[in-house]
């Protein structure tokens, strides 16, 4: 299939799906462009957090022109929270997964259109530096996920993935900034910024919720 595509004469995509069973990040990327890390996805909290974590011990082996491909977006289902599927949306777009929408877009809410066409998680999946963004911390289910982009800017997830409302905090020891570096940090779902961070950042979420920044240091 890889060859007859090459053959074709046109620029083509080529997904991958043996549902991650022969370890594909290991050698696909000579065959195809993405490769399923998982097995199916379902439009649930459990399966949607164990697809991502399983899809992040791939990490190091995402690069352009290759990714690794956790299943499609549940987001506009029905069967996740507003909130759940932020951080769905969030987590793939960080870990530059495929945004292979799931749902019928014929009929999908604006909450889920909201979500599925925020255009600043969109650039942080689509930076071209290419670098798959990963879990770097976990406090029990407290995470904290990042990853590098072009410019210089470091993408950070704040994830509550416990069932109440509690703080997560990334201090830049965590995210690969140095201790005195001082950054403006953009909040891509509330579309704020903070000014003159320095040495953490840190949300109150309620449960399954997250917060996505884009750290640009001054």
């Amino acid at each position: 299939m890889s060859k007859a595509l090459l053959n074709s004469g046109r620029p083509i995509f080529f997904s991958l799906c043996e549902w991650g069973q022969e370890d594909p990040a290991t050698w696909a990327p000579d065959v195809g462009n993405s490769w399923r890390t998982t097995g199916d996805i379902s439009d649930n909290w459990d399966s949607m957090t164990s697809r991502a974590d399983q899809n992040d011990e791939w990490a190091s082996y995402a690069a352009p022109g290759g990714w690794n491909d956790p299943d499609m977006l549940e987001v506009g289902n029905g069967g996740m929270t507003t909130e759940e599927y932020r951080s769905h949306f969030s987590i793939w777009a960080i870990a530059k997964a495929p945004l292979l929408i799931g749902c019928d877009v014929r009929t999908m809410s604006n909450e889920t259109l909201e979500i599925l066409s925020n255009k600043e998680v969109i650039e942080v999946n689509q930076d071209k530096l290419g670098v798959q963004g990963k879990k770097v911390k976990n406090n029990g289910d407290l995470e904290v996920w990042a990853g590098p982009l072009s410019n210089e800017k470091v993408a950070v997830v704040l994830w509550n993935r416990c069932s109440s409302r509690a703080t997560v905090t990334a201090y830049w020891s965590d995210i690969g900034l140095e201790s005195t570096t001082t950054v403006n940090a953009r909040d891509l779902w509330a579309h704020s910024n903070q000014t003159s961070v320095k040495r953490q950042i840190s949300a109150d979420l309620d449960s399954h919720a997250c917060k996505m920044y884009v750290l640009t240091p001054q």
